[in-house]
């Protein structure tokens, strides 16, 4: 079919020639009547040419223009044409068909892969030479800054530092950079990758929040200390306790004066065993902490029997709950003791106050389905050198103070899947949030 478009046109051409030869003879022969009719036959056949080279003309340049722009929804209709116009319609409309299958395809793939680098829970983003973020998935924006940023120099709101690690890092290299966001630090494990494009050569920075990791290996490590010291210490002091307390009975029964130096040595180094062992015997709550059992309770009920508890007319709770019938899977016993220790800190941080207050809140993010419950007073605040050892055993800012109460509180959040921290600034008081996922 091709093949007799192209003899057609050359035969058009050919008769083109020859008519015009013709009418050049008839205006010889003045034969003007003639030579009219061969003018108009040269005009007819020269516009259908012009129109078929203009069609063709129009068409190719609406197609590069639909591929240059990207826009595939262009097609040609066949009708009312030539065979080889048509054929000429149908070949553009099937290039551009192909372009805009292959196009389909390309964005299927692309939100395939958007869509699954959206589900990763590390944070990702694509970065220029210049710094330019070109692309973050959904854990970037809502686990760094809460919306997207166009510049590394964004990240500065959360380390000073931060842009100049991420540019100064090399392929393959980790780094752990330490970033503060609402207050609640984190530790985000870095690392870069490096490709090129036909444009540009970009950087994937990945950025891993392994807070939760170190602190989880923190607790076993603690636990597994504890678990050490309290096993030799009560190995030993069992044997002193027994022994002196036997001492104490023969030497009574033997007639030894009560007020004997001897008697009260030994009475001495039994009353302190007794209570090294109890000291003891609160630590090891710290390794023997079992798996909660959860179940449904309510916001409500639960604050509810703290308000009972804590009636203190010394000292004000207020209490701001947005949702006392919400339910959460919690280990009821355990909570409650997380929640007693931090209501009756807080109440012990701001007894010196004028108007001493402790509030506690909570609150419901629909959008990362996380419950919130904080706890603040308004007393005399922790020391900046201190608020990140508050959580370690062993250590406490009170004198009669055991150093287990913070600790227990973090591990009970941390079996349940949750966490808890800490803001404080000195004169004006602490806040300790809690936070767990609710389904």
């Amino acid at each position: 079919m091709k093949d007799w478009g192209t003899l057609r046109m050359i035969g058009l051409l050919l008769l083109l020639v020859a008519i015009s030869m013709v009418a050049f003879w008839f205006f010889q022969q003045q034969l003007y009547f003639s030579m009219f009719f061969s003018l108009v036959l040269i005009i007819v056949i020269m516009s259908y040419l012009v129109h078929s080279h203009t069609l063709a003309t129009r068409s190719m340049l609406r197609m590069i223009q639909s591929l240059r722009y990207g826009d595939f929804s262009l097609s040609f209709s066949a009708k009312h044409h030539s065979q080889q116009e048509k054929e000429l319609l149908e070949d553009i409309n099937q290039v551009i068909s192909q372009f805009r299958s292959q196009l389909s395809e390309k964005e299927e793939k692309y939100k395939y892969f958007e869509t699954l680098l959206d589900t990763v829970d590390t944070c990702l983003l694509v970065a220029d030479k210049e710094g330019n973020v070109c692309w973050m998935n959904r854990a970037g924006v809502q686990d760094l800054c809460g919306h997207a940023i166009h510049w590394l120099e964004d990240l500065k709101t959360l380390n000073q530092d931060f842009p100049a690690i991420l540019e100064s890092l090399q392929p393959g290299e980790v780094k752990v950079v330490r970033i503060y966001k609402e207050e609640v630090m984190q530790d985000m494990a870095v690392t870069v990758t490096e490709y090129t494009t036909t444009n540009a050569a970009l950087r994937l920075v990945s950025l891993k929040n392994i807070r939760s990791i170190l602190e989880e290996n923190e607790m076993e490590a603690w636990q597994k200390l504890v678990r050490v010291l309290t096993h030799e210490i009560m190995n030993s002091i069992t044997p002193i306790i027994s022994l002196s307390e036997t001492l104490c009975e023969r030497a009574l029964q033997q007639g030894m004066e009560e007020g004997s130096l001897m008697l009260q040595g030994m009475e001495t180094i039994h009353r302190r065993s007794k209570g090294l062992l109890g000291f003891v015997e609160n630590y090891r709550k710290l390794s023997r902490l079992s798996s909660p059992m959860l179940a449904p309770v309510s916001v409500g009920e639960l604050l509810r029997d703290m308000q009972k508890l804590f009636a203190s007319s010394d000292v004000t709770y207020v209490y701001k709950v947005e949702d006392e019938a919400r339910k959460l899977m919690i280990d009821r016993s355990q909570m409650e003791q997380v929640l007693i220790n931090l209501l009756k800190n807080a109440g012990e941080a701001c007894a010196d106050q004028p108007n001493p207050k402790v509030l506690v809140e909570t609150s419901f993010d629909a959008d990362k389905h996380i419950f919130r419950l904080s706890v603040t007073d308004n007393g005399c605040g922790i020391l900046p050198d201190v608020v990140d050892k508050i959580f370690i055993p062993f250590f406490t800012t009170k004198s009669s103070g055991s150093g287990i109460g913070l600790s227990l509180c973090k591990q009970i959040m941390t079996l349940h899947g949750g966490s808890i921290r800490v803001s404080s600034e000195v004169g004006k008081g602490s806040c300790f949030t809690l936070k767990l996922m609710v389904k």
